[in-house]
């Protein structure tokens, strides 16, 4: 495998070939690998994320956080049907993600819900065919972040600009990597296909209610760092097909990588000279490049998360939120997981004893 085939690899990939090989060179030649994508991961995001805020607002720097995450995902995933399909739902995806998240925190909690739900499960269902591909976790993920940062009047324009911006280059790139790719499936033929007895739709389903739902919450008590309890239910409910076991796994490794995550902040962030602070941020970065384990990526993830609520919060109330709140998110997340797999499978049973009746009248 050549060096540049090896940097394109995630570490969960790379890994097990570390632990496979014999041969100390080629070991050496993985690690360098990983530490050579991670490293130009954090070097990219910086030079994509830095110029946002002198043109756009430092307030419009999460938009190029989430476009950074979009970029680097349509990499590798499409949307699983034919390109020019592709290209008008990118926008519409890019649209939602620019103006739902600052309507929804202008109305009451009743029409936050709707927008949430709604504007999410668009999202997810053109953006995310095959789940196993994992990229509703970046969609998760941008519309969550979004969400607890909005804008308005003059910002919210700019934010639309840099958005039409980065959906360009988005879609530049969409059509380089997939143009070939699913040539004779329209996506209408996908929209036929929604059923609650479809799995994909089911999940979609759990997905944008469970995350529209604690997202309204969240604005209506105007809880601080929500987005946080967000994130955390979003990483419950997003697994798909996973059971109530896999569920209460998954939440265990989340507040295991968090609690962790939080401790080396709170240790490491007042050790650091002032001049070098705004480093923890990068470096979480980096490290979460090497990791494969949910526990340790989650453990990296609060370096940099921590440190952006730092100068609103101060160091000990960062800590303090994002363990309650993923705490909350968790514990959210996995309820409405157990309450709406129940109230589906009645729905499914119910669908199931009215067609035998019809079929035996």
């Amino acid at each position: 495998m050549r060096f540049y085939d090896a940097i394109q690899l995630d570490p969960s990939c790379l890994k097990p070939q570390i632990r496979a090989a014999e041969d100390k060179k080629e070991k050496a030649r993985l690690w360098l690998a990983i530490a050579t994508r991670s490293f130009f991961i954090v070097v990219f995001a910086i030079m994509m994320i830095a110029p946002v805020s002198p043109l756009f607002g430092a307030e419009n720097s999460p938009m190029a956080v989430a476009m950074f995450c979009i970029f680097l995902g349509l990499r590798f995933v499409d949307f699983g049907y034919r390109m020019q399909d592709s290209l008008v739902n990118l926008a519409i995806v890019f649209l939602l993600l620019c103006f739902a998240p600052s309507a929804a925190a202008q109305v009451n909690v009743v029409f936050a819900a709707l927008i949430h739900v709604s504007a999410f499960f668009i999202i997810l269902f053109m953006t995310s065919d095959s789940p196993e591909m994992g990229n509703a976790g970046v969609y998760t993920f941008a519309y969550i972040y979004l969400s607890g940062n909005p804008v308005w009047g003059m910002l919210l324009w700019k934010r639309a600009l840099f958005t039409s911006i980065a959906y360009i280059c988005c879609a530049l790139l969409l059509f380089a990597k997939h143009r070939n790719k699913n040539k004779e499936v329209r996506f209408w033929d996908m929209v036929k296909n929604i059923s609650l007895k479809n799995k994909k739709t089911q999940w979609h389903l759990q997905l944008a209610l469970g995350v529209g739902l604690i997202l309204a919450l969240g604005g209506f008590f105007q809880f601080k760092r929500m987005m946080w309890a967000a994130f955390a239910c979003g990483s419950i409910l997003g697994c798909y097909g996973a059971t109530a076991p896999d569920a209460m796994n998954r939440s265990v490794q989340r507040m295991v990588g968090c609690v962790g995550g939080s401790l080396v902040f709170f240790v490491l962030y007042p050790l650091l000279p002032e001049s070098l602070q705004f480093l923890v941020g990068p470096l979480g970065g980096f490290c979460m490049g090497f990791c494969a384990d949910y526990r340790f990526k989650t453990a990296c993830n609060c370096l940099g998360a921590i440190f952006m609520a730092t100068s609103l919060y101060g160091v000990q109330e960062s800590v303090f939120l994002r363990v309650v709140q993923n705490f909350a998110g968790v514990i959210f997340g996995f309820l409405f997981l157990l309450i709406y797999q129940k109230v589906m499978q009645k729905c499914l049973d119910s669908q199931n004893e009215e067609n035998v009746e019809i079929a035996t009248a």
